[in-house]
């Protein structure tokens, strides 16, 4: 095998700008993704807004034009395809990576297509792929989604939106417009602070007017075919059910950097081990990239802050070459 002085997993935003990174530096790399370019975006809402303007959405110095100050899924999913493309990326899609071990003074990776022989491991995958369970009694029915697409399919349903963050006001607020009756069951006593500041007074006001009714302080303990079970402070209500969006969050997938000998920490949170200065982690020559950076914390890492990354992780691969 042909040794690389970096291979990249996650062809996402952040993993994108590594591999422009390692080219601009005379670094053979290869970028592994295991679903499509850009496959969390992909996998986005189909109406969704960026909260962020389109140049804080920037990698490689490539202009991000979009028709309003902030983009939409559809204008990002273009603008990452032509800076992929811009650049002629070495990128391999819709390829697994099964495992990573050391060999020597580098690694092999293995996957469900290949195996690479690298110097060097850049970790960028993201946190979008695995939600955060409920652990109720009927979630595996399959009424029961994780990730929401498109208001459409719940028209005239009774949908019930678990959480009260950005994806969840979403959700229920385009669900409502196309005719579901929409319940949301929220653990905290009001909408978070952390909703678009846009959109946060749209779902406080259609919950004040009763068109969309929420349970404060409460919890969603068991569903069933057609009903499903709240846990309210004022005891336990049930109601007509047809879909539940348990829209609960993410995590990133901390059996794969554990596998890799990545430290976390020993607390909820999972921080991942790794230099701020370098993005290397405890086992030498692994780095992180974005939002898998800060563990459960998936709030504090963003494509805007986190596109410095890939130079700090290059620069430092090249120092050490």
């Amino acid at each position: 095998m042909e040794v690389t002085d970096v291979v990249i997993i996650g062809a996402g935003p952040i993993g994108i700008a590594c591999g422009i990174e390692a080219k601009r530096a005379g670094l053979t790399y290869v970028i592994i993704e295991k679903g499509c370019l850009v496959n969390s975006l992909y996998n986005y809402p189909q109406n969704m807004t960026f909260f962020s303007t389109s140049e804080k959405l920037e990698i490689g110095g490539v202009p991000f034009v979009s028709n309003n100050p902030k983009p939409t899924r559809a204008e990002a999913l273009e603008y990452y395809r032509r800076v992929a493309l811009k650049f002629q990326l070495n990128t391999r899609l819709f390829e697994l990576v099964d495992e990573v071990t050391r060999q020597d003074e580098g690694f092999i990776v293995n996957t469900s297509k290949s195996s690479y022989l690298t110097r060097n491991v850049v970790i960028s995958t993201g946190f979008y792929d695995l939600p955060n369970k409920i652990n109720i009694p009927g979630e595996e029915l399959p009424k029961v989604a994780h990730y929401y697409k498109d208001p459409h399919y719940y028209a005239m349903q009774n949908v019930i939106v678990v959480g009260a963050s950005n994806s969840s006001v979403d959700a229920a607020l385009e669900t409502y417009r196309k005719g579901a009756s929409v319940t949301m069951v929220v653990r905290d006593e009001a909408i978070s602070k952390r909703v678009k500041y846009w959109v946060r007074p749209d779902v406080v006001n259609r919950i004040e007017e009763g068109s969309i009714k929420a349970y404060f302080n409460s919890e969603l303990v068991s569903i069933t075919n057609d009903t499903a079970e709240i846990r309210t402070p004022d005891g336990i209500v049930t109601i007509p059910n047809d879909f539940v969006l348990a829209l609960t969050g993410y995590q990133p997938d901390f059996d794969l950097l554990r596998k890799f000998g990545v430290k976390l920490s020993e607390d909820e949170k999972c921080s991942p081990e790794h230099n701020l200065e370098t993005m290397e982690t405890n086992e030498k020559g692994i780095y992180l990239a974005g939002v898998v950076c800060g563990g459960m914390d998936t709030h504090l890492w963003f494509i805007e802050n986190s596109r410095d990354h890939a130079t700090k992780i290059i620069k430092d691969i090249k120092d050490k070459s």
